[in-house]
């Protein structure tokens, strides 16, 4: 089955709320080998102006992917995850985020077009706080290889 594109267009319901805790920033910055101790150390966090230890930027792609998986796993959306190739990611952040932060992510479908006989599938995640305040803007492309 080809991707549906009737699904342009389409908000999913907040996912979350995602709990941020220091282990879970510290992972992701070992993950990715950063080595700045404001991942691991609330000390060296505040001494940068953070209230706690402050995810690398491109943490967001955790809980992005989160917010996502309702689009994959929707069996209308038409898309073989075996057959998923990612394209591209972007981040638009409004503030740090930061261990003890409490984040819902809304998941649009931005577009969906065809292109030499692949599917690609645009989405925008907003990240916002407990407070509704917009905390990062996750953009993302994946190919949906086809069958030929």
């Amino acid at each position: 089955m080809a991707v549906n594109p009737d699904y342009a267009g389409r908000e999913y319901p907040p996912a979350g709320p995602f709990q941020v805790t220091r282990e879970q920033i510290e992972a992701f910055a070992d993950a990715i080998g950063s080595t700045s101790p404001a991942h691991r150390d609330p000390a060296a966090a505040q001494a940068l102006g953070h209230g706690d230890v402050v995810a690398p930027p491109t943490f967001a792609v955790s809980l992005s992917q989160q917010c996502e998986a309702q689009l994959i796993r929707d069996p209308e959306a038409g898309i073989d995850f075996s057959r998923v190739v990612h394209g591209e990611e972007g981040f638009t952040h409004h503030r740090p985020i930061t261990a003890g932060d409490s984040l819902t992510g809304v998941l649009h479908v931005d577009r969906i077009r065809e292109a030499g006989g692949h599917g690609m599938v645009s989405t925008r995640v907003e990240l916002r706080d407990a407070d509704g305040q917009p905390v990062t803007t996750v953009t993302s492309t994946i190919v949906v290889r086809g069958e030929s």
